[in-house]
């Protein structure tokens, strides 16, 4: 059973979800507000250079309560708060200006220049300040953030389906679709937390695929950027990602490795990217220990296609932190990749 703690950072972790492929380059965070028992205040960090995920709580409760509403109430913040001046002011003066008696935070800023500072800075005004309740949880909501702080290189999560054979493609004459149309609008969902979806020359020339963001997905949020990775200079130039109504979000990476690839987005911003890819890159991607995440739907189908999804024989590769759902027909498995249990055969 959850103690208040938890139950009030579980609300506070449900906002930041909120943020999550909207708030880039700045990580997803959520924090609410409690007093005598009850929530008074929520907020979420919507967009990089707007107002951070506690000051929109404490506007929040002031709105609906009154000047005065947050003195001595208790701040749940799914990350550290901020401490210095950047596009916005710091949160530390605002949960002091507020009266805020109490913090409680899930995790610590990645970034070894603030982590702690913020922290610090509280106790020293007599704030309360508790730390590392449902930590694993508030880690999992900055993942994409905090590689890209601490590496320059954005978070990559690979997602494909398969056959219970473990093949990429059906038979020659069926259906192109592998997962069942859940599956298909679960992506979406995933695919609206990134801010980069990445394909190889060959599934672009042989899907001609959109990978846009459709229907609620596509709201509040920019398209995410879809990137090419080809070793051929004569790529179909009437396929739909060349001449849509967001052509301008398509980037073409020729002649680069995957890792070059992935630098150059760092290098922009880009702090997450979804590779769906076809086994060739897939492997390529695991071998090179390049990958952070699997998101892996698995139809009820026996008898796929000749396209596996590890091209490679001898490849080995544990799964940690393992999530299975059932999402209409098909289970989907997401897992973080141990880099340290890779291996391949001599």
């Amino acid at each position: 059973m959850m103690n208040q703690d938890e139950l009030y950072m579980r609300a506070a972790l449900a906002e930041g979800h909120k943020g999550l492929g909207k708030a880039s380059p700045n990580p997803a965070v959520g924090a609410v507000i409690a007093r005598d028992g009850k929530i008074i205040g929520t907020g979420w960090h919507q967009r990089a250079g707007e107002a951070h995920a506690e000051r929109r709580a404490l506007q929040d409760a002031v709105k609906h309560y009154s000047p005065d509403a947050t003195r001595g109430a208790t701040l749940y913040v799914t990350l550290e708060p901020c401490s210095t001046h950047g596009r916005t002011p710091p949160c530390t003066d605002a949960i002091l200006e507020a009266g805020i008696q109490r913090v409680v935070v899930s995790t610590t800023d990645p970034n070894p220049n603030h982590q702690g500072r913020g922290l610090e800075i509280l106790r020293q005004n007599g704030v309360e300040v508790c730390t590392g309740v449902l930590e694993k949880e508030g880690r999992d909501l900055i993942r994409f953030f905090a590689k890209h702080v601490l590496s320059g290189q954005p978070w990559v999560i690979a997602k494909t389906a398969i056959t219970l054979d473990g093949r990429t493609t059906l038979g020659e004459g069926m259906d192109r679709w592998i997962s069942c149309p859940e599956s298909r609008e679960d992506v979406q969902s995933w695919r609206h937390q990134c801010d980069a979806v990445l394909i190889g020359g060959e599934t672009f020339r042989r899907d001609d695929p959109a990978l846009t963001l459709r229907g609620k997905w596509a709201e509040d949020r920019e398209q995410p950027w879809r990137v090419v990775l080809t070793s051929d200079h004569l790529l179909p130039q009437g396929h739909q990602m060349l001449q849509d109504s967001w052509r301008d979000r398509t980037l073409i990476f020729q002649d680069q490795t995957l890792h070059e690839a992935l630098s150059a987005l760092g290098r922009m911003g880009v702090i997450s990217v979804m590779l769906e890819s076809g086994g060739r890159l897939f492997t390529h991607a695991l071998t090179n220990q390049l990958l952070d995440e699997v998101l892996l739907y698995i139809a009820p189908i026996l008898g796929g296609g000749n396209t596996r999804l590890i091209s490679a024989d001898g490849l080995i590769s544990h799964l940690e932190d393992l999530e299975c759902v059932s999402i209409g027909t098909d289970l989907r498995i997401r897992g973080r990749i141990s880099h340290s249990l890779i291996r391949a055969s001599q």
